[in-house]
């Protein structure tokens, strides 16, 4: 992934484990690999002269050694079977569990 650009996102876990995206979700081979010549690259302005701390995730392992559109298509299926549990998750929960319904969260109990 292409550190340098305003789009890459890192988040760090309390098991270690880091998540590196694209927050326009223009990788798809992520976390190894942006596209090369990505038309929306802008680069990271924020951190300019700034100094990095130990608090930086590892590098991240080398990408497999598979087909790049085998890794895409297995990275596809996986993003359907989330959908899918998502789609079933809401199909199961009630309706009044996932909105805030009648209760409003400004308003204090009387």
């Amino acid at each position: 992934m292409n550190e340098q650009c305003k789009h890459f996102q890192s988040r760090t876990y309390s098991s270690g484990e880091a998540a590196r995206y694209c927050s326009l979700d223009l990788a798809p081979e992520a976390p190894w690999k942006c596209p090369d010549g990505c038309p929306s690259f802008a680069p990271r302005l924020a951190d300019v002269g700034w100094s990095h701390g130990s608090l930086i995730p590892e590098p991240v392992e080398p990408p497999p050694a598979v087909d790049a559109a085998d890794l895409i298509e297995v990275l596809e299926s996986a993003g359907e079977i989330v959908a899918e549990a998502s789609r079933t998750i809401a199909a199961e929960t009630p309706l009044s569990k996932r909105t805030k319904g009648g209760w409003r969260f400004w308003k204090r109990d009387e």
